[in-house]
Order: C-alpha cells, then structure tokens, then sequence
C-alpha cells in the first residue's frame, strides 16, 4: 500500500474527521490527506494525484448558497466522469447526490438523531456490500435533510425514519449514516449539538440513550465500517 496515491478527504467542520477511516487507512498503511474546508482550504481542481475522494459531513446543507459548495459539486462531476471511487458521508453524500443528477430535501420524518437499525434493500448491490452483515444493521445517525437516488445508482439500505440511507453509482457509495464515528466522536456531538437534541421527534433520541452503551455500539458500527469501507477500497485497488 505504501506506493499507492492517497485518500483525499474534505472536512467541512473540525468534529467531523476521518475518524475510525483514517484509522483503517493507516492500519493498511496507505497515505490520505484532508482538505479542511472548515479552515479556509481551497478545493484541489486536480485529480490525477489522488486514489479516490472522501465528502465528509457538517452543519451545513448541499443546497447553500456557497463557493466551496459550488466547487465541490464541480469537482464530483468531474470525478464521476473520471470513474475515480467517491465517498459520501452524510453532508457529503447529499453533495454527491446533486452533483449527479438527485435532489436534497428536508426530510418529513424530522431528525434522525442517535442510534437507528438500517434494513438491506434487496438487489446485486445490496448483496455485494452487505455480504455477512444480516437483515438488521444497527449505525449513527445524525441529520436532517435526505436525498433523492441519482441516475443508475442502486439504493442498498434504508430505515424506518429514512428511506434513502445508502446507495452505489458506479465505484461510488453514499452513505446518509456515519460509519467514521469513534466514542469520543460521539461524545462530543452530543455536548456540541445540544440544540438539534432539543427539537425531539420520533427519530431523535436523547443524550443518555445515544451513549448508553457506547463502546459496544461503536464496536458493531466499526464492523460495517470495515466492510464498507474496505469494499470501497478494493474498487481502488482495480482501478490501479
């Protein structure tokens, strides 16, 4: 791994890192870089330099009117044309469904706050990515808006509160869930954002209930995690 181009990540807000994928990658020992976007970095027009892109999450939505928005909308289309592997985590998989062709929108269901179960869509993809992982899947949520499938890509999980969850394009995967996230990660979102905790609804759970249990949770997500990721990852590996 160590000749390998690295990982491009773009960070949108200093608490939503790379997190447990920055840990798998230097496990495998393949180099990635972050671009934070949260400390004035501009977007790299350049692709040739890099294995494939990771759109992390933030505060923010795909639909604001904004320039690094703009460029990062800009550069996902031309990666896609480049059939350069991209990953979408929540903000980030709301910006690559309207770079290629979907709609982000509030969701009806309110917020999807804390720790929901994630139900495989039946189909080849869903069957390739999931392979071992079961019918109920537990993961960490934490949004408010939710995208429409582009063209040719194939949904592979969904949820009671959201039905778009997860969805392949090619060698791209979008996650509207959080894969990345570690103990302390969640830790510190639910002392950060304590307003979004406060509007309740049927699909926002409270503080306690989102750390209870938290080391074991976080160890299952770090399950799905390797599996996703690393499926992502050999998509890498066949485009070298």
């Amino acid at each position: 791994m160590l000749n390998m181009k690295p990982i491009r990540f773009f960070r949108h807000v200093a608490c939503e890192g790379p997190g447990y994928l920055g840990t798998l990658l230097d496990r495998l020992q393949w180099p990635y870089e972050l671009v934070c976007i949260d400390k004035g970095h501009a977007v790299p027009a350049g692709l040739d330099d890099v294995a494939g892109l990771v759109f992390l999450g933030g505060p923010m939505s795909a639909n604001d009117r904004n320039g690094w928005i703009d460029d990062e909308l800009a550069l996902i289309r031309k990666a896609q044309q480049q059939r350069l592997p991209m990953l979408g985590i929540c903000l980030g998989s709301q910006l690559l469904s309207k770079a290629l062709g979907g709609e982000v929108h509030e969701g009806a269901a309110g917020q999807e706050i804390g720790w929901h179960l994630l139900q495989p869509v039946e189909g080849l993809a869903s069957r390739h990515w999931l392979s071992g992982l079961g019918t109920e899947i537990l993961a960490f949520h934490w949004h408010g808006e939710t995208f429409t499938l582009p063209p040719h890509a194939e949904l592979i999980l969904g949820s009671a509160c959201y039905r778009q969850q997860a969805y392949v394009c090619g060698k791209t995967l979008a996650l509207q869930f959080h894969i990345e996230m570690t103990a302390a990660m969640v830790r510190e979102w639910t002392d950060l954002y304590h307003a979004d905790l406060a509007q309740g609804g049927d699909c926002n759970q409270a503080a306690t209930q989102i750390t209870r249990d938290l080391e074991e949770r976080v160890a299952a997500l770090h399950v799905l995690a390797e599996q996703l990721f690393g499926q992502w990852l050999a998509g890498i590996e066949m485009n070298d």
